[in-house]
């Protein structure tokens, strides 16, 4: 009688095109400088509901949870900044195991936030200079899991947290205008 070894499946996550990457960082290689521009029409429906139009894709809507006066039908808008950390950083993590060639069978990113709104948008609550609103401190847990050690997983993930734009977004001090439409 012959017993079987059992085997474990092990399935990947949908991969990216590595020679489209690898040919997107030589550009970055031959011309650090070079920037894009995003771009986003936000339209307000009443009360906090707004749509963010982003290219042909669906609208974004964000709101204000009922306690903000808000409907609470979306996310609020600190949850959308959030949302786009997790996602550039887990778009970072996807392109560095790519690079190392580390395949991935995992990758969930915990995003949280410290965030208060005492100054009331600046309708009349409590003065405050703009570095004390905002996220105040923010945490990522990521579990990632895929054919790497958790040393070389951990190093992906901290490479890709280093060249994050939206991460880098956050850490430091940008240009910022606002002023009304022609």
């Amino acid at each position: 009688m012959t017993t079987a070894t059992p085997q474990t499946v092990q399935t990947y996550l949908r991969p990216i095109d590595r020679d489209g990457l690898m040919k997107f960082a030589e550009q970055g290689r031959d011309n650090p400088a070079r920037r894009g521009t995003n771009k986003v029409h936000t339209v307000v429906e009443g009360q906090y509901r707004t749509l963010s139009y982003v290219g042909d894709h669906a609208a974004v809507v964000v709101d204000e949870p009922l306690h903000l006066f808000g409907e609470d039908t979306a996310p609020a808008p600190g949850e959308i900044v959030l949302s786009a950390l997790g996602g550039c950083l887990a778009v970072g993590i996807t392109a560095v195991a790519t690079w190392k060639q580390v395949k991935l069978s995992r990758l969930e990113l915990f995003v949280e936030g410290d965030i208060g709104n005492p100054a009331a948008w600046g309708a009349g609550g409590a003065q405050m200079q703009p570095s004390e609103m905002g996220f105040q401190a923010i945490r990522v847990k990521v579990l990632v899991e895929g054919d790497a050690s958790r040393e070389e997983l951990d190093e992906i993930v901290k490479q890709a947290n280093f060249y994050s734009p939206v991460a880098n977004t956050m850490r430091n001090p940008i240009p910022f205008s606002i002023g009304l439409a022609d």
